[in-house]
């Protein structure tokens, strides 16, 4: 203990003993001493009901057992107004007394009652022939005292457990240092558990006095003016990672007055909006992608467009092809809306693409390779490079004839810089092929798919079949699974 009991209670008329928490005595005073008729030596040391022996059970000491019990239970100063404790005599007997005493918590650093002050008054007086008459009525005034006093202490503690229990994080800060004397559970879970309280603020959380936290405290102290924060960033260590990790706070520190209207300390309450306001955040950053996505995507359909009506002789024709297009570009889309513009994955790609333009005659293509998935600009490439290519092999090639097949497969190469995803489409079955007189728009638009990706393709006119591949370097470990 830090506290000098022999300079604050040695010179008093008043009685005064001091016990730990195992209720063992660790000093009393001469004006007890005398009242007890015993010496510190003898008495320092035993246990209180050692010292003073009294039957278990009887009303005196479970009196003062159960006082002692309420202040360690309650951290709150404990009274009985009014029992009966008989001491020891020098000749061995046993002397009746009464007594009225005080009990009241010294707390150690760590915040925890460490020991108990008792102050005692002598009333056997009281009790003498003339007042017998009147001890039926102190002893009922006593037990009232004592029963108010219980009702005050579980008052205390419901409001105790109130404050520890509630959602919102609480702490009151006493003085001009701001010295923590409450923190209930919400807050020592934002700090991380540490033991702050008896600790200034600038001792028990060092990393906020930078942050100017501290400062805004001595600006309230000073002025009696409330702050009151909004979404404030402050960066604290984490009870879960045990890093510093930065949180955002709704808080206000209110300034509690003393009699005079003076500030004597800050009563500080909030409410922890990280995942509120990450949640704006991730509600903002969607908003732009969904403007990027959507800028890009109107650049894609404003060259098929262009591409696709260059020849106003051919009208009827161009439409068609702009909305088999059009259809390919929405394929693509959709299947990236179901898994929220995540990559998706290349088979379903293929198969939903290639199935839109051929129709029934998706019988006759057979797509195999392992699982991969593609990152979303990489997904609408190859949609409209597998859709050019399936409405061609209708058109002109494999599928134009009823004998026609198409293999579409792919395999995942190892680099030295990275994992590279090559695409084969093989036509076999339909009529001879010829490399064509002018390389149009589709052509193009297969050959520059992927310059994106670092990609590359190649185009061969086999007379048994066209041939196509893809290369494109894959951007992160990519999910390997079962043949498709």
């Amino acid at each position: 203990m830090s506290i000098d009991f022999e300079a604050l209670f040695a010179l008093s008329p008043n009685p005064y003993i001091v016990v730990d928490r195992n209720l063992d005595i660790a000093w009393l005073n001469d004006a007890y001493s005398r009242a007890t008729m015993r010496s510190r030596e003898e008495l320092t040391g035993l246990g209180i009901f050692e010292a003073f022996p009294s039957e278990p059970g009887s009303e005196s000491h479970e009196m003062l057992r159960t006082s002692f019990e309420r202040v360690l239970e309650t951290a709150c100063a404990d009274e009985l107004a009014f029992v009966r404790y008989d001491i020891p005599r020098a000749d061995g007997g046993m002397e009746r007394r009464y007594w009225s005493a005080t009990h009241t918590p010294l707390f150690g650093s760590d915040g925890q009652v460490a020991h108990i002050l008792q102050h005692t008054v002598d009333v056997t007086e009281l009790h003498g022939l003339r007042q017998l008459r009147d001890e039926k009525h102190v002893v009922e005034r006593a037990r009232a005292v004592q029963a108010r006093n219980r009702d005050l202490a579980a008052e205390s503690q419901r409001l105790k457990t109130m404050y520890d229990q509630a959602p919102g994080f609480i702490a009151i800060v006493d003085g001009p240092d701001h010295v923590f004397t409450i923190a209930n559970n919400a807050y020592r879970q934002l700090t991380a558990g540490r033991p702050i309280i008896g600790k200034t603020v600038a001792e028990g959380l060092p990393e906020v006095v930078e942050q100017g936290f501290v400062d805004l405290l001595d600006e309230v102290y000073r002025t009696g003016i409330p702050y009151i924060g909004r979404g404030s960033r402050v960066s604290l260590e984490s009870e879960r990672t045990g890093r510093f990790e930065d949180r955002y706070l709704d808080f206000i520190y209110q300034p509690i007055l003393d009699e005079r209207g003076s500030v004597v300390q800050i009563f500080v309450q909030g409410q922890d909006v990280t995942e509120q306001f990450e949640a704006v955040e991730r509600q903002q950053l969607l908003i732009d992608e969904l403007n990027h996505r959507v800028k890009n995507t109107l650049a894609i359909v404003q060259s098929l467009a262009t591409q696709s009506f260059r020849d106003p002789k051919s009208f009827a024709d161009a439409r068609l092809v702009f909305e088999g297009r059009l259809r390919a570009l929405a394929v693509a889309h959709d299947l990236l809306t179901e898994r929220s513009w995540q990559p998706a994955e290349l088979s379903v790609t293929v198969r939903g693409t290639v199935a839109a333009a051929v129709g029934s005659a998706i019988d006759r293509v057979r797509i195999d390779g392992p699982s991969v998935l593609l990152v979303p600009h990489a997904s609408v490439s190859m949609a409209l490079a597998m859709h050019e290519l399936a409405t061609n092999a209708v058109k002109y090639g494999a599928l134009s004839s009823v004998s026609g097949e198409i293999a579409i497969n792919w395999r995942i190469l190892d680099e030295e810089n990275g994992r590279r995803l090559v695409i084969d489409w093989l036509e076999s079955g339909g009529p001879m092929v010829s490399p064509p007189v002018r390389r149009g728009f589709g052509t193009r638009l297969i050959e520059r798919s992927f310059a994106a990706d670092k990609g590359q393709s190649s185009m061969e006119f086999d007379p048994k079949g066209l041939r196509c591949r893809f290369s494109l370097m894959l951007p992160q470990e990519p999910e390997v699974g079962g043949n498709n």
